[in-house]
């Protein structure tokens, strides 16, 4: 195991970081809290096992020489962590969905009236040609 924070403490915290940072993007990508389309869960859950097995692999197997320190690394966990936590916040400002009506059945409109009676429907009278007789 490479972690030895009393020797190396900046390469230690650097794989606490990434596995971290990868845990919870996996974790964010596979919950379906309906706050993230399909599209983000898999970049998230991607990313997430990228910045996890990256941490595995410096924690457990590499074995000295040069690495890479990517400061920049952790810009991207924290967008993604920042985005679904806005998308959960906006997911609950949506008004709730009205319960369902029935249409009602076509009524024919009556005219309006100032004092506010409403006019009978005026009787329809046959065709002059149709006539029974």
């Amino acid at each position: 195991m490479n972690l030895d924070f009393s020797a190396e403490p900046l390469f230690s915290w650097y794989v606490v970081l990434l596995c971290i940072s990868g845990i919870a993007m996996v974790a964010i990508g596979a919950v379906n809290f309906g706050a993230l389309s399909i599209g983000w869960r898999i970049f998230n859950a991607v990313a997430g096992v990228g910045f996890l097995g990256y941490g595995i692999y410096l924690g457990f197997i590499f074995e000295g020489g040069e690495y890479l320190l990517f400061f920049k690394a952790f810009i991207l966990p924290g967008v993604l962590i920042f985005n679904f936590v806005r998308s959960l916040a906006s997911r609950g400002n949506t008004p709730a969905p009205q319960p369902f009506q029935p249409a009602q059945a076509d009524v024919p409109a009556q005219p309006f009236q100032p004092d506010g009676a409403a006019q009978p429907a005026p009787a329809q009278q046959p065709a002059p040609g149709n006539q029974a007789g």
